[in-house]
């Protein structure tokens, strides 16, 4: 398969409207099965198919490796409304969006080349960072060890999100005391993954475990440093970014969704202030706080969005700029989880108990919200913006989670 040049596309990149022209109907079709997916438990693996044909992995790919050229702005836009139609998915292709970013900081290497045209002929790249058990504060139990004119991967992960959609994985693993990123091919002989996420939110990320036993790995798929390797990354902010868009995109599901119930509704209560629901002003209230979550949430991931695209433009080096968008990310952080989810709580208040009837699947929106919000759990955010507002203390970049 040859990689193109999409239709409408310069070599300044990809227009809004032609970006909306060709991923929005493919939201739609996506939004469609939503609540079919989440009663039935299945994987969105045709979904992600629809998402690969189009080429939506290959958004910041440059126009010359056959990408659309797109901007981190006009990426994080598209996340969002992808998260409005189905929330599991941005999250399922977080990693993917860094691993790009990092190929293009690269070029013009040739390895960057090659994965850049292979990234806009459809290739996906999942992850395996978090282990379960012992874990990786110290360091990674996943080992690369040297054997024979190679090396060989052994160990297990959890919360691998993604890798049963991707055609690769990256793993995070100890070579010698080095954290390490390792390439892996998903169908590569040793590698098992099993859907064995068991989170009563963000059900089909495929987020389960993953077991390396004895995978064989060349030297150029050791990709240098590894996840929580210490000193300033973009990487931080960019994949917390992408679970803020997550919750961006949630908000905006439960607002139409309670939004369009409502309207077709024609019970309500002997005290209420209005004979239809939707004229009545306290359900109007509940429908004005939902609708404002969604918006603060995504002018603020567009906000950070264009922050990143001032960041990239340096190489991802400008420190000054790197501590700020780690600050602001972090503040977004503690604004939208709350926000978001008192919103996906409060939508119960609009039409008694009939609103919580599993048809309608309502109650996915604030279990999703609560499961997204757990990743990097906010109490130690704050505690870190605290310490920094008070005392200069550097934030903390990389998040590993082990035993002490």
């Amino acid at each position: 398969m040859t990689a193109t040049v999409p239709a409408g596309t310069t070599s300044a990149g990809t227009t809004d409207e032609r970006l909306d022209e060709i991923f929005a109907p493919i939201f739609a079709r996506i939004a469609e099965g939503a609540v079919a997916r989440e009663e039935d438990r299945r994987l969105a693996y045709d979904e992600v198919s629809w998402l690969r044909e189009a080429r939506f992995g290959a958004l910041r790919v440059p126009v010359e490796y056959g990408g659309y050229g797109a901007t981190v702005r006009q990426l994080f836009r598209l996340l969002i409304d992808l998260a409005t139609a189905e929330s599991n998915l941005p999250q399922a292709l977080r990693v993917h969006w860094s691993f790009v970013e990092d190929q293009i900081s690269a070029l013009p290497a040739p390895e960057a080349q090659d994965w850049l045209r292979k990234i806009a002929e459809g290739t996906l790249v999942g992850n395996a960072i978090t282990e379960p058990g012992v874990g990786a504060i110290d360091r990674y139990q996943t080992r690369v060890t040297a054997e024979g004119d190679g090396y060989r991967l052994d160990g297990t992960k959890y919360y691998s999100t993604g890798s049963l959609y991707s055609d690769h994985i990256l793993v995070a693993a100890d070579k010698d005391g080095e954290r390490v990123s390792v390439l892996v091919d998903a169908t590569a002989e040793g590698v098992t993954q099993r859907d064995d996420w068991d989170g009563f939110g963000q059900r089909l990320t495929a987020s389960g475990t993953t077991e390396f036993n004895g995978v064989q790995v060349t030297e150029d798929r050791i990709l240098g440093p590894g996840y929580g390797t210490a000193g300033r990354t973009y990487a931080t902010s960019y994949l917390q970014l992408v679970q803020l868009s997550v919750l961006a995109g949630i908000a905006q599901r439960a607002t139409d969704d309670v939004s369009e119930w409502v309207r077709e509704r024609k019970r309500t209560f002997t005290h209420s202030a209005a004979d239809l629901p939707r004229h009545d002003p306290l359900v109007q209230q509940v429908i004005g706080r939902l609708t404002s979550a969604a918006y603060t949430a995504r002018t603020l991931v567009l906000d950070i969005a264009d922050q990143l695209d001032r960041l990239a433009e340096t190489g991802w080096q400008d420190e000054q700029l790197l501590d700020k968008v780690e600050f602001d990310v972090a503040r977004a952080q503690a604004t939208l989880i709350p926000l978001v989810l008192d919103a996906t709580t409060q939508l119960f208040e609009v039409g008694g108990a009939s609103i919580t009837s599993e048809r309608l699947r309502l109650d996915r929106h604030w279990r999703n919200a609560r499961v997204i919000s757990a990743h990097n759990p906010l109490i130690f955010k704050l505690q870190a913006l605290g310490d920094h507002v008070l005392n200069g203390t550097d934030l903390p970049y990389a998040w590993s989670a082990g035993q002490k």
